[in-house]
């Protein structure tokens, strides 16, 4: 796999994903995520995701057709719970969050560029990677955790990412996770919240 000169590298640790996801700041959950909290299942979860994307679709269809003339638009994703089935998929590779997958797919063929920006340690970057391209997103960019980073405030390292990729020339037409850590902060012109069911979900 031919190594991308803008990719994000870090020395290897040992610094696990459950670790990490330990040290995330839950998101509030709204009533409809706490009255789910307890007893999430798959299908609950797939009907609430895909409830999302019922909404973030028609603005994004709306959105690309109104690209100015060599504007470049990019839509960043988390990847735990977001693209990935990372609580209910216990396989490598990881499957896709089918209704994230489906607005991906329109938006990568319509000219998007898809950058994901993830909590995951530097030491998975390229499984992460693969697993991504494996389910059908084309990676752009993956941003992943350094050494430095795990020390960082989850929002602002999310945040300081897509700085990054505004810095590269794109506009990042929309934002979408499930925790506010992913949302927070601005640099994306719309933000799409996925549930979480009150930290329920990593």
């Amino acid at each position: 796999m031919t190594r991308r000169p803008w990719a994000r590298r870090i020395s290897v640790t040992a610094v696990s994903v459950a670790a990490l996801a330990a040290t995330a700041t839950p998101a509030m959950a709204t009533p409809a995520e706490a009255a789910t909290a307890a007893k999430v299942d798959y299908a609950t979860w797939q009907k609430d995701c895909q409830g999302v994307m019922d909404q973030a679709l028609p603005y994004l269809k709306d959105r690309i057709a109104a690209a100015e003339p060599g504007e470049k638009q990019a839509i960043v994703f988390d990847i735990d719970n977001t693209t990935l089935e990372t609580d209910f998929g216990f396989s490598y590779p990881q499957p896709a969050n089918k209704p994230v997958l489906n607005v991906a797919e329109y938006a990568q063929e319509h000219g998007v560029s898809l950058f994901f920006v993830t909590a995951r340690p530097g030491i998975i970057y390229w499984p992460t990677e693969y697993n991504l391209e494996h389910d059908g997103y084309d990676v752009s960019g993956l941003y992943v955790r350094g050494f430095l980073d795990l020390f960082k405030d989850v929002a602002a390292y999310k945040t300081a990412q897509r700085v990054d990729i505004e810095n590269r020339g794109y506009t990042i037409i929309a934002n979408i996770g499930n925790s506010a850590t992913d949302l927070s902060g601005g640099h994306a012109e719309k933000t799409f919240k996925l549930p979480d069911y009150d930290g329920q979900l990593s």
